[in-house]
């Protein structure tokens, strides 16, 4: 009888643990949404290209109508400020921080500041 109790009490925790676990990474990631200075279709692609190589990224879309491009990471891989510094980097605006001069001087001309969408 002792041997059923322990055997049923490990079961509970195996599967109990496992659910726990689950839970625990479900809650380990973020969304953010950052306003870019994105133009058109090539800027998403560009942005969401390189967007989806930053580590602990899961998930990323830009919505070219208001320029804001949502991310979803894992919190403990990267945060909201490593982002916007990637997006800089790419050679847009993201939020407050300025585009990378040299990234920013890289991009197709149609792809920079002041352009109508396309």
């Amino acid at each position: 009888m002792n041997k059923v109790i322990r055997l049923i009490f490990i079961l509970l925790l195996a599967f109990g643990g496992k659910e726990i676990l689950a839970q625990e990474a479900a809650g380990k990631t973020e969304k953010v949404e950052i306003q870019t200075s994105a133009i058109c279709g090539m800027c998403k692609d560009r942005l969401e290209k390189n967007m989806a190589f930053e580590k602990g990224v899961k998930s990323v879309s830009l919505d070219e109508e208001t320029k804001i491009i949502t991310i979803e990471f894992r919190t403990r891989k990267n945060d909201k400020e490593k982002l916007k510094k990637a997006i800089t980097k790419v050679g847009y605006d993201a939020d407050d921080l300025p585009a990378d001069k040299k990234a920013y001087d890289r991009l197709p001309a149609c792809c920079q500041k002041g352009n109508d969408p396309h």
